[in-house]
């Protein structure tokens, strides 16, 4: 089930990206790997936190 749209999955992937490019280029440590994880929620549109806590940025859509 998705739970992470627009806005909110836009600044995960770059986040993530930008974490793990900074890991990898030597300008962090290692703690810069956790990027990944924003990085995959980003992309598979769902994150298990948001459904622990009900939470849910996707657009509602409208039933007729």
């Amino acid at each position: 089930m998705n739970n992470v749209g627009g806005f909110d999955r836009i600044l995960r992937v770059v986040l993530g990206v930008l974490l793990i490019l900074a890991t990898a280029l030597g300008f962090i440590g290692a703690w810069g790997w956790v990027g990944v994880v924003p990085l995959v929620t980003g992309l598979l549109r769902s994150c298990p936190l948001y459904k622990l806590f009900g939470f849910n940025t996707c657009p509602v859509k409208k039933v007729d």
